[in-house]
């Protein structure tokens, strides 16, 4: 493969982190400009709907992916016949759901015990279609490693969603931040099919002339039941895992009967779930990776995949969690203002949760890659009933702290079973002096952070001395070492793909 993963790696980060950043500075402007009751509207409609959209752009999308990335540098031709497969099956279920959500916008508001909603369910039922032709193109690239390229729209994408989500709420209030929400993807969307249409069709065509005449190049008659079989499994999924963490805030509204809290909620939610957010872009590169390394049978490569994105995600998540817990009073101030700060306290216990939710997201959309969709499912499905039970009775006795109390139990008890089947299936071991290692460091920085008075105003100043705390104390046990940070440099260097690998296995690049 021509193109730089390590650079591709470190350019959809980037982009990730600057996409989720435009949602902060979305969700901070209309806390503000909304105020805590709208807000909370908001919340409940944005969530709802981009929980549909959810489930119908990663069905037969992420299935369109996973088959395209395993034959992509072979059968340019089959690419294409997978991508239209995938089409039809996309414009057919997209439009029922469509159809089906805007007719039930008015059992949804009831059920939420709000009438008043069902206008604005319907108004952002134009949300789903916009949202979903965007999402169609972010999993096309991903099956065929065009990661640059996800990473210029994910960009573009950011750039539009404040513009207009933002600056419409500012002019028309609430249904102005909703239409924000359905003119950026559309917008997206018509850049991804220029894209596809005057360049990467192009090239696809390019490399069916130029292998024609190969007679190794297989078959191309791709059985769309492949994609409705895998897809449907992923569907279930996501519609199991979006109503894991979003149930709380339905249940919040639903029991309480109060817009205020729920907004607040919301709040404490949204800040909680930065990890989730920046961890995300792992995903887009393990799926493919798992889906490769499975197809081929490489055992070994499939362990080596899991045990290093676990390795990463540990060192970087545990300083993350710790000082959004730390600091949840600063955070929630500093986007939402003093109208949210009673979230505080539920953040501070949330964002564990959420730390435990990223390991299990992450880790799911590699068993899907591996084709474990179906084990995937059913423990997404079990921690929905575990969270909703638990949610029920916490949020009666303990108001929204209780909420972020059953979450965080929760999101334990699927990331535990997650990581017994990982060992389970693939062999992957996990290292204890590692995961002793970086608990130690994370528990200094909490104990430094007790003895150290912490000051709203230079949280800043503090993290950056909390994360060199942390990072110190790793260098220090050697969990972190010299080859960790050349890795790293080579990447900023944008060095060669199989040099990156040989490194990141522990062999000497090959001449």
């Amino acid at each position: 493969m021509s193109s730089n993963i390590a650079k591709s790696a470190l350019w959809v980060t980037v982009s990730e982190i600057l996409f989720n950043l435009s949602g902060f500075i979305i969700h901070s402007v209309l806390g503000r400009v909304l105020g805590p009751a709208d807000y909370g509207r908001y919340g409940l409609i944005v969530t709802l709907t981009t929980m549909v959209i959810v489930l119908i752009g990663n069905g037969i999308p992420t299935a369109m992916a996973k088959y395209i990335s395993e034959i992509y540098e072979t059968n340019p031709l089959g690419v294409l016949q997978i991508k239209k497969q995938a089409i039809k099956l996309q414009v057919l279920i997209v439009g029922a759901i469509t159809v089906i959500f805007y007719f039930s916008a008015g059992l949804i508001s009831k059920a939420l015990g709000d009438p008043t909603l069902a206008p604005l369910f319907r108004f952002s039922t134009l949300i789903i279609p916009a949202f979903a032709a965007a999402s169609f193109y972010f999993s096309y690239y991903t099956g065929l490693h065009k990661f640059n390229t996800q990473a210029t729209l994910k960009t573009i994408r950011s750039v539009m969603r404040i513009g207009f989500v933002v600056g419409l709420a500012f002019i028309f209030g609430l249904k102005g931040s909703i239409s924000g929400y359905v003119i950026a993807p559309f917008s997206v969307f018509a850049i991804a099919y220029a894209i596809d249409k005057f360049k990467i069709a192009k090239e696809l065509k390019s490399r069916i002339v130029e292998t024609q005449n190969i007679a190794s190049i297989p078959e191309t008659n791709f059985d769309w039941r492949k994609l409705v079989n895998y897809g449907w499994q992923v569907v279930v999924f996501f519609l199991a895992y979006e109503l894991l963490i979003s149930i709380d805030l339905y249940m919040v509204k639903a029991i309480l009967h109060d817009d205020v809290l729920t907004g607040i909620y919301n709040a404490s939610l949204t800040v909680g779930r930065i990890p989730y957010y920046i961890f995300y872009a792992m995903t887009v590169f393990l799926l493919p990776m798992m889906s490769k390394s499975t197809a081929q049978n490489n055992h070994a490569e499939t362990a080596r995949i899991l045990e290093q994105a676990l390795r990463i995600i540990l060192i970087l998540l545990v300083p993350m969690i710790i000082l959004l817990s730390i600091f949840a009073l600063p955070t929630l101030q500093l986007l939402y203002g003093q109208k949210y700060l009673a979230g505080a306290v539920p953040m501070s216990i949330l964002v564990f949760g959420v730390g435990f939710l990223t390991l299990f997201y992450v880790l799911s959309f590699a068993m899907n890659g591996a084709g474990k969709t179906k084990l995937v499912m059913w423990i997404a499905s079990v921690g929905l009933v575990i969270n909703s039970v638990l949610n029920y009775f916490f949020i009666h006795k303990y108001g929204i702290l209780g909420s972020a109390i059953a979450t965080s139990v929760t999101s334990f008890v699927i990331m535990t079973i997650m990581l017994y089947y990982l060992k389970r299936d693939f062999g992957v071991t996990y290292k204890m002096k590692s995961i002793l290692r970086v608990t130690l460091a994370g528990f200094h920085v909490y104990i430094f952070s007790l003895i150290v008075p912490l000051r709203p105003k230079l949280f800043f100043l503090e993290t950056i001395l909390l994360l060199g705390v942390y990072f110190g104390f790793l260098w220090i046990l050697r969990e972190i070492k010299k080859e960790d940070l050349v890795i790293l440099q080579n990447i900023i260097r944008r060095k060669k793909v199989a040099e990156v690998e040989q490194e990141l296995s522990g062999n000497e690049p090959s001449a």
